[in-house]
């Protein structure tokens, strides 16, 4: 019993209840992607990486960070506030609650974001800044008022893209000095006003009708062109038929005026007398087409004329096909038409 309780065993077990405390306080594992800030009575001494480091107790403390964090319930966000001496090398996101912020057309939207970090410079992070994720939130929010600010709310959904860009090139320079890296920032969600939202589906409705509008009238002009190609191509082909036709009965005509002639006599009188008849001819089959516009007829008084003449070329010598006939009929009997007509004429007296 004396044994067991000698001062010298007692000092003893104390030495080594320190120790082996001093021990385990001293033995610091760093994970992975960690790093931790060592101060020695109060100054920065060193960096802690990953693996099994030794610090010594008392002396030497791991400074912590103050980290804020947000977490979604419902609708709502909530921050959580931690002191953490393990800083966390790996790229990390802050999606942080809605913002309204004011555009340039005067319309108050409320705008979710992500913001996506890394801490390059654990040591910046701790001494540079006092909150540094406090910090990165406030920047990316007044940077993010900053930018939409400066445009209209229909550019703010056409370019979402580079609103992004332009917040994270803004961001960029502070955050370089707390030794931290923004790798990208997105724009999640944008609320506007129910009457805004109203007024937008209005103005869609609107533009989707008048592109409606716009194409069905392409149509209807494309079409109208066509037809209007159609019907002129139409017209020159029915005018290159009338022309050819007309050309084909002049050509009759000519060669029927050719055959009275030659049959009854290429003379200045019987020139007259055939042209009469056939002038006579087209005025007889005018006559309904001119009745029909009418009760009345005015015939002109060159028609009266050669419809007189025409009478006349019948009663003596009938039509010109008949003279064609009997001039033929008469050159095979050896006989003179012209006597044959005077002779004709003289018997009937």
């Amino acid at each position: 019993m004396d044994l067991l309780a000698s001062p010298g065993l007692i000092i003893s077990l104390i030495i080594v209840a320190i120790g082996v405390l001093l021990i385990v306080k001293g033995l610091v594992i760093v994970r992975q992607s960690e790093v931790m800030v060592v101060e020695r009575l109060g100054s920065f001494n060193r960096l802690l990486e990953s693996g099994i480091n030794i610090i010594i107790p008392f002396i030497e403390q791991p400074r912590a960070i103050s980290m804020i964090r947000y977490r979604k319930q419902g609708e709502e966000y909530y921050p959580i506030a931690t002191d953490e001496i393990r800083i966390d090398r790996r790229e990390t996101v802050m999606d942080f609650p809605g913002q309204p912020v004011v555009t340039t057309d005067n319309v108050t939207v409320t705008i979710n974001g992500a913001l996506y970090y890394q801490i390059i410079d654990p040591k910046r992070a701790v001494y540079e800044v006092a909150n540094m994720s406090q910090a990165v939130e406030v920047l990316a929010k007044t940077t993010l008022r900053s930018v939409v600010g400066k445009m209209e709310l229909d550019k703010l959904f056409e370019s979402r893209a580079e609103v992004n860009n332009a917040i994270q090139s803004a961001m960029e320079e502070p955050a370089s000095k707390w030794g931290v890296k923004i790798s990208r920032v997105e724009v999640q969600d944008i609320a506007m006003p129910e009457e805004v939202e109203s007024a937008m589906r209005l103005q869609m409705a609107a533009e989707r009708k008048r592109r409606a509008t716009v194409t069905e009238a392409e149509g209807e002009k494309s079409a109208a062109i066509a037809m209007a190609q159609g019907q002129r191509e139409s017209s020159i082909l029915n005018a290159e038929g009338d022309k050819q036709s007309a050309i084909l009965r002049a050509q009759g005509e000519q060669e029927s005026i050719k055959l009275v002639l030659s049959a009854i006599g290429e003379t200045e009188e019987n020139k007259r007398t055939v042209v009469g008849y056939l002038l006579g001819q087209s005025y007889i089959k005018a006559l309904p087409t001119m009745a029909k516009d009418g009760e009345r007829v005015f015939v002109p008084y060159e028609s009266s004329a050669l419809l007189g003449s025409m009478g006349m070329f019948r009663e003596m010598a009938g039509s010109p096909e008949e003279v064609v006939s009997q001039h033929v009929r008469n050159r095979q009997s050896g006989a003179d038409l012209r006597s044959g007509m005077v002779g004709g004429a003289a018997g009937q007296g």
